[in-house]
């Protein structure tokens, strides 16, 4: 893919002029204090159609693809990741669409597209991170349901989330060379503004991706109905890694957002901050600098752009995202901190946002599989898993 269509530049340039004119000024005026993504962007985001890019326009969504999704997220993450983040909440069971019954979609899907129904993701555990395997937390079938037990990690929106999609073994005999069988996906839901009942939560204290709040949960005998077990029984580990070539895309697309911003704010400060009798700009260091930044952000978008089409297309591509979620995490926090640098002194203040830019690109190289992961992956492709 070397073009975006008609539709496709119109969709990327409203929600360009929606991240200036809303995101940008709030991520601006509540990043430094810590503050919540106010509900009314919320809602706003919901009125555009965010929530539901990805879900088909017969539950109410737009029916668009992972170009229109990664577009949407890279223009929302120039103003604030977090904001770019949320449209997740709205469009992740997509990748796993085949795995919810006709009732499940019929109920859950249109609420979603409509941001009535936004959910959290609970994965992680203090022992199970990219070790998706190493899930303890347990889920026992009672009469009508299943009643869930354990601790669980990074679990971010828990609290204004309507649901928590939660991942929890089921079967605990598996064989240990199988590791991955036997868990099984729960849809906990839930009031907005509440964890559920049987459920309790510590805010987990993060350096960035400020905007909401990310839990650790334990649960105790947490009650769900038999009809908000998702998928199969026991077939949770591939309902998790069902929508990775997205995530991943996504991911790269949140991250070149950040670089973009960055770069953006590195040129407007150079022209405007004048040292020796002329402004920085002019400067041959911070003229290569930025023309360094801006190759690298270019390069990084044209192989997500690549990989987009290939998910649209429906062609297994999960060693490209994996290549073009490294490439683009690591190139964000490189051009994020050059434009810091651009900066100076000011550039360590919270009075410019590039210091959250910064802040949040060093955590694409984290979530959605780190960097170390994703390197394996590529590696596996062509190396093989065990190459002697």
């Amino acid at each position: 893919m070397t073009e975006l269509t008609a539709e496709q530049r119109m969709i990327r340039d409203v929600a360009r002029d929606f991240t200036r004119t809303k995101v940008r000024p709030i991520a601006d005026r509540l990043d430094p204090v810590k503050g919540e993504i106010p509900q009314d962007l919320v809602d706003a985001m919901a009125e555009m159609g965010y929530f539901g890019i990805l879900i088909p326009e017969a539950f109410g969504g737009l029916g668009l693809g992972a170009v229109e999704y990664c577009l949407v997220a890279e223009e929302l993450a120039r103003g604030w990741m977090s904001v770019a983040s949320l449209i997740a909440r709205g469009n992740m069971l997509i990748g796993s669409l085949k795995m919810l019954t006709e009732a499940q979609q019929a109920v859950y899907l249109p609420r979603m597209a409509a941001g009535k129904f936004l959910g959290a993701y609970s994965l992680s555990e203090p022992n199970a991170g990219s070790d998706l395997a190493n899930i303890s937390c347990r889920a026992v079938r009672v009469d009508g349901g299943w009643e869930i037990t354990g601790n669980k990690y990074w679990c971010t929106y828990a609290d204004r989330a309507d649901f928590i999609l939660v991942f929890a073994r089921t079967e605990t005999d598996a064989d240990p060379r199988a590791r991955h069988r036997g868990l099984t996906a729960f849809m906990v839901e839930k009031p907005r503004g509440e964890l559920p009942q049987g459920v309790a939560g510590s805010v987990i204290p993060k350096i960035g991706y400020h905007g909401w709040t990310t839990w650790e949960l334990a649960f105790d005998r947490c009650r769900v109905p038999e009809a908000n077990m998702v998928g199969a029984e026991g077939r949770g580990f591939y309902l998790a890694t069902a929508g990775l070539e997205t995530a991943r895309a996504h991911t790269a697309a949140r991250s070149i957002g950040l670089a973009t911003a960055g770069l953006e704010d590195a040129i407007a400060y150079a022209r405007e901050r004048a040292q020796f009798g002329r402004p920085i700009a002019a400067l041959q260091a911070i003229r290569f600098k930025i023309a360094n930044m801006a190759t690298e952000i270019e390069a990084a978008r044209s192989l997500l752009y690549a990989v987009c089409a290939k998910i649209d297309s429906g062609v297994r591509c999960d060693k490209e995202a994996a290549m073009a979620k490294l490439f683009a995490s690591e190139m964000s926090e490189r051009v994020t901190s050059e434009a810091l640098q651009v900066h100076g002194g000011a550039g360590y203040t919270t009075l410019h946002a590039v210091e959250r830019h910064w802040r949040d690109a060093r955590l694409t190289k984290i979530f959605e599989g780190t960097s170390e992961i994703q390197l394996r992956i590529i590696s596996d492709h062509l190396l093989g898993r065990d190459a002697g």
